[in-house]
């Protein structure tokens, strides 16, 4: 009776050892798979789209006006602004500086501003 067979209580034991290493596994799988779709939805969320279309906006007021002052510039200037407040629920503004020489080509300095709440974005083009 001293000498009782043990081998059983190794069989239990490597089964709980199995267990716990797959559920460390689904949980590492399972965060994985978290990370990967917020990452996504963050991707989604840029307006990168809305930014192109308000871009080309303000690049063909600038070949139009360039940085005059007359009314009828300061008229297209609200219109740009009050259209993405309206259809983009987008704050924008720009403003267009004088000519400068960036190499051997006058170009102007352009400066954008997008804020929609949740990206804001601000850029400074020559064009």
């Amino acid at each position: 009776m001293a000498c009782m067979n043990e081998d059983g209580q190794w069989i239990v034991l490597m089964g709980l050892l199995a267990a716990l290493a797959l559920f460390f596994l689904a949980l590492i799988i399972n965060q994985s798979a978290l990370v990967g779709q917020t990452t996504a939805e963050g991707v989604l969320e840029f307006p990168k789209s809305d930014i192109r279309d308000l871009r080309t906006a303000i690049f063909d007021y600038v070949d139009k006006f360039g940085n005059t002052v007359d009314p009828d510039s300061q008229a297209v200037r609200e219109d740009i602004t009050r259209i993405s407040l309206e259809r983009k629920n987008a704050v924008v503004g720009f403003t267009v500086g004088t000519p400068q020489d960036v190499s051997g080509r006058p170009l102007r300095p352009v400066t954008i501003h997008y804020y929609n709440g949740v990206t804001e974005y601000d850029e400074t083009v020559y064009y």
